[in-house]
């Protein structure tokens, strides 16, 4: 697989746009830290997470499964075919994970205490794996990057006056941790498939101690693999979203002969979380729910009605799978439906008892949100215009 810098034009509209709104996250998050978390949010005591935590961290992290899933579909499996998608799905899972714990340092009353966990270990607390492992895929992910930076540099490190003296050591180093890289990477591969298994399904191992508080509808004993099995389920439609965007705006080649390939793996995933939840459902009876009219349930219906049921009958179609609007559609219906199961479990259907009103995320929660989402577009349009992730253009022969 060869890839290449994009070297186009940085600083476009886009960009611009995502400036403003990182500018105004970043006031947001100022205000968080001079005023207290009750400044920015409407958040309470007794409804103590809200948007932070189902969207910048439970949401995050489920969109991140593209890295993992293409790794070991790529790397552990041998599936070659799919190198190509492999360096961009670990772009984003990195950026993902990085601002998940953004995310985290925003939410948390006391962000400065958020290394504690590393010495302090509660052996018997979800929460405990889900931050030990988050930390470390998430250094397993950079490490999994150096690869990428080494080639780029490697052999050009020019850096500027006085500076220059430490030229030679810095691309003696780059090639040193690049030939280490390659004979020891299966190692990191191995470590980020099994970390991520454990934490994208502990996520859902954090609201069994709350059955009192969370709507019946998802509560359930096999919510950690719900959890698990909708990671799997999202990660290849993840890939094609985020593929069918990028090309599409840099006007690269489409690469249809890799995506859909891939959706046919999905039917069998999304299949499989399909037939769980509806399953888990019918047997537990709590079908019961779904004519009361609340907003759970209005909620539950359009989850899994236009987030699972409807992508999983357009991929059984072979002319949706080779259309690249087919795809694109039925993709961004899945992460559609992945993003709001985790808001439906996280804030729609938990209502603690003593909470005393509903809850809706205040201005400064939502610009914290939108602007940590353009942080993270604004680096990977600045990782891909510089380093070599995206596949190289075909040059077409005269």
């Amino acid at each position: 697989m060869e890839t290449s810098p994009l070297n186009k034009k940085f600083w476009t509209p886009g960009v611009l746009v995502m400036l403003v709104f990182m500018i105004a996250g970043a006031i947001s998050i100022i205000a968080r830290f001079t005023g207290g978390i009750g400044y920015v949010t409407n958040l309470t005591n007794a409804r103590p997470w809200g948007l932070w935590v189902g969207v910048d961290v439970a949401t995050g992290v489920a969109l991140a499964a593209g890295g993992f899933t293409t790794a070991a579909l790529a790397h552990l499996l041998g599936k070659h075919h799919y190198e190509p998608i492999t360096r961009p799905a670990l772009l984003t899972a990195a950026l993902g994970y990085t601002f998940v714990v953004l995310g985290l340092l925003v939410d948390i009353g006391r962000s400065w205490a958020i290394w504690k966990p590393m010495f302090n270990w509660n052996q018997h607390s979800a929460l405990f794996e889900v931050a030990m492992c988050v930390m470390v895929y998430l250094h397993v992910l950079y490490i999994e990057f150096i690869p990428i930076v080494a080639e780029q540099f490697k052999d050009r490190v020019n850096l500027p006056g006085p500076l220059s003296v430490f030229n030679g050591l810095i691309e003696m180093i780059l090639k040193r941790a690049d030939a280490i890289l390659d004979k020891i990477m299966w190692i990191f591969i191995i470590l980020g498939i099994v970390l991520s298994c454990m934490h994208q399904s502990s996520l859902g191992t954090l609201m069994l101690i709350a059955p009192t508080k969370l709507h019946p509808l998802w509560y359930t004993p096999i919510l950690p693999l719900l959890f698990l099995t909708s990671a799997f389920a999202v990660g290849y439609p993840m890939v094609v979203f985020e593929t069918t965007l990028v090309t599409s705006s840099f006007k690269l080649d489409s690469e249809m002969n890799i995506l859909a390939p891939l959706t046919r793996i999905t039917i069998f995933l999304l299949g499989a979380y399909m037939f769980l939840k509806l399953g888990d459902m019918f047997i537990r009876g709590t079908y019961v729910y779904l004519l009361d009219g609340t907003h759970q349930t209005n909620a539950f219906i359009v989850e899994m009605i236009f987030g699972v049921m409807v992508p999983w009958v357009m991929l059984l179609f072979e002319k949706v799978r080779n259309s690249r609007r087919g795809v694109f559609t039925a993709a961004s219906l899945i992460v559609f439906g992945v993003v709001l199961n985790r808001i439906n479990v996280f804030i729609v259907g938990y209502k603690p008892p003593l909470a005393d009103t509903g809850y809706f995320p205040a201005i400064g929660e939502i610009l914290v949100t939108l602007g940590l989402i353009a942080a993270l577009m604004f680096v990977y349009r600045f990782v891909v215009t510089y380093l070599p992730v995206l596949q190289a253009p075909k040059e077409v022969s005269s």
